[in-house]
């Protein structure tokens, strides 16, 4: 119970703290701290649910806790997936050629507006993990 209680207060913050960031177009060293927290705890939580499966026997009252449990590992892993194409996708999208060409301070900028895209890309991923976490508090029994 606590390990899900530390689930959802860490998705909470990183997902609270990436949204203020990010609508404040605010690039937050914060932020990645606490979305790293946040994904070490749900790694923490599937494993420690494994363990309470398989070691020890223990089983949800509802099936689908199961795949609540393990949906937010997904999550994580698809959003830092889509996070690592960003700086692609805003290259693209400002049609730069060629990055040595620009001055500095439209690289600057350019690496905020990645950064930005990054925060934005997985804020959306943690409020996910924290409604699918929600559902297998709910389905736990």
């Amino acid at each position: 119970m606590a390990v899900g209680i530390a689930v959802l207060a860490a998705n909470v913050s990183a997902a609270a703290w990436g949204t203020v960031a990010w609508a404040r177009h605010t690039p937050s060293v914060w932020f990645w701290y606490l979305l790293r927290v946040a994904q070490v705890v749900v790694v923490v939580q599937a494993a420690l649910g494994l363990f309470l499966l398989i070691g020890e026997g223990k089983h949800a009252s509802d099936e689908l806790h199961y795949l609540y449990g393990i949906a937010p590992l997904v999550v994580a892993l698809v959003t830092e997936g889509m996070r690592a194409d960003a700086a692609r996708r805003e290259i693209e999208l400002s049609d730069i050629e060629d990055l040595e060409a620009l001055e500095r301070r439209e690289q600057v900028l350019l690496a905020r507006r990645v950064v930005r895209r990054e925060m934005g890309i997985m804020t959306v991923g943690v409020w996910l993990i924290v409604t699918l976490a929600l559902r297998a508090f709910t389905t736990g029994g």
